[in-house]
């Protein structure tokens, strides 16, 4: 579906782990934080617990809470049956941290050890996930939130960090379905589950009062799914996406779309009366369901509250020079049902038959998979514009590391800044970012299988 169809389909229808601070300690204190196989009670009883691979064993990861510019310190074990990195999703972090096995770092064998130090420059709402086998191993449930805070947070009554995702389990037993690598998930829409849940639990309930302000984080962790939330119950406002605070609130007046990997932060008033349930409702087919229901008992306030004022903005996202911007293109092609006939992989030439029979299905630039030679070589402070053609019969999420983006509008406006797109079939759009943070970084689709069946390029800013 195009995004309009999407749109009007859709709308038819933990721990908080102390981190050190800058210049608290002399030298490094890292705290350790082990990826590890688990069990969790996934399902609802009667079904059993379900196996999962968790940062200390938890589902979602220990979420972590730091002031903007301070430091984070984390020491990953690993102690899973496979190598694994951790990404640290939307943070403009030094490269040498990014997390990317293969690109930035060598993968974590199992029993071993890394250690990830970097600073944090920007507010907002950021998580992390493996990024070794991603496709797997965050479909086991390895992530958690990243939250960065503000030196001067909005005035709300309290906040909800809320990461939304979807597990392929069987039926019978509630385990995790172990095909990873299957042909339907890499070549059409990605590894879509048959379980939702918010924060690892099925059917989130949160007690609120009548006019409570609240702060909601929303990630979406899944796969592939795209999630098309909408509030009942509440009036509200988006505040950020994908981190980067917008200039001016935007009242929620149609649903919000959040691709594999976006974020939104919303200030939401609970209008429903006492003894009411409020909903944050996700859009599925046509119909609307609840994803995280918010009891009501009580009033907060006998009065509204006046509209949110914008967040402080993050420093240095201005984007300037377009006049003289760097073209680049970005042509996305393949697919079941795509009009791709042949893509070079590992160097060689070969039909979409032979792609298939390799269970590889996508290419960027008619390249499957990583090429040796980045998509763009740049100089650091370049402006650049990107062109990105959808020309699949899918939508795709497409995440670029290290850097965060605004999209060109019809009339030449430049939009919020992102760090992931979500690109529906047919679309071509423009966005233009500063490549300022040096290294080699990673753009790819966030449908994790995608990725694997070969959505992946990289670029070097020098």
């Amino acid at each position: 579906m195009i995004r309009r169809d999407f749109l009007l389909r859709s709308a038819s229808a933990a721990a908080v782990l102390p981190l050190p601070r800058a210049g608290r300690a002399l030298t490094p204190q890292f705290d350790e934080f082990k990826a590890q196989v688990s069990a969790v009670q996934l399902a609802p009883p009667p079904y059993p617990k379900t196996e999962i691979w968790g940062y200390d064993g938890m589902m979602p990861g220990p979420e972590l809470r730091i002031a903007q510019g301070a430091r984070v310190q984390r020491k990953l074990l690993n102690a899973l049956p496979q190598a694994s990195s951790v990404h640290w999703h939307g943070i403009r972090i030094d490269n040498a941290m990014d997390g990317v096995a293969g690109l930035t770092q060598a993968a974590v064998e199992p029993g071993e050890s890394f250690d990830y130090d970097f600073v944090v420059p920007d507010a907002g709402t950021y998580w992390y996930h493996a990024h070794a086998r991603s496709f797997e191993q965050v479909a086991r449930g390895l992530y958690g939130a990243l939250i960065v805070e503000e030196a001067e947070a909005p005035e709300v009554d309290r906040e909800e960090v809320l990461i939304l995702d979807d597990w392929l389990l069987d039926p019978e037993t509630a385990q995790i379905n172990p095909d990873f690598t299957s042909a339907h998930s890499r070549s059409h829409a990605g590894r879509m589950g048959n379980f939702v849940a918010t924060n690892g639990q099925y059917g989130l309930a949160i007690d609120v009062r009548q006019n409570e302000r609240l702060r909601l984080r929303l990630i979406n962790a899944a796969n592939a799914r795209i999630f098309v939330v909408d509030i009942a119950g509440m009036e509200g406002w988006t505040i950020a996406l994908d981190g980067m605070p917008l200039a001016q609130p935007q009242r929620l007046g149609e649903p919000l779309i959040l691709g594999p990997g976006q974020r939104a932060d919303l200030i939401v008033d609970v209008t429903a009366d006492s003894g009411e349930t409020a909903h944050l409702v996700r859009l599925d087919n046509g119909e609307g369901m609840s994803q995280v229901a918010l009891t009501v008992t009580g009033r907060a306030s006998a009065v509204r509250r006046d509209d949110p004022p914008a967040l402080p903005s993050n420093a240095n996202m201005d984007v300037p020079g377009l006049d003289n911007a760097v073209p680049v293109r970005l042509n996305i092609e393949g697919g079941a049902m795509g009009r791709m006939q042949s893509a070079v992989l590992n160097g060689e030439r070969k039909s979409f038959r032979d792609l298939v029979d390799e269970n590889e299905y996508w290419a960027l630039n008619g390249t499957v998979g990583m090429p040796d030679a980045p998509l763009a070589g740049l100089a650091l402070g370049q402006t650049v514009k990107l062109e990105i053609s959808n020309d699949t019969s899918f939508p795709h999420a497409m995440h670029l590391h290290g850097m965060h983006f605004r999209e060109i509008g019809e009339d030449a406006t430049l939009g919020p800044l992102r760090d992931t797109i979500t690109m529906f079939r047919g679309e071509t759009r423009t966005v233009v970012f500063v490549a300022d943070n040096p290294g080699d970084w990673l753009f790819h689709c966030h449908m994790l299988s995608h990725a694997a069946a070969g959505m992946m390029t990289w670029m070097r800013v020098t």
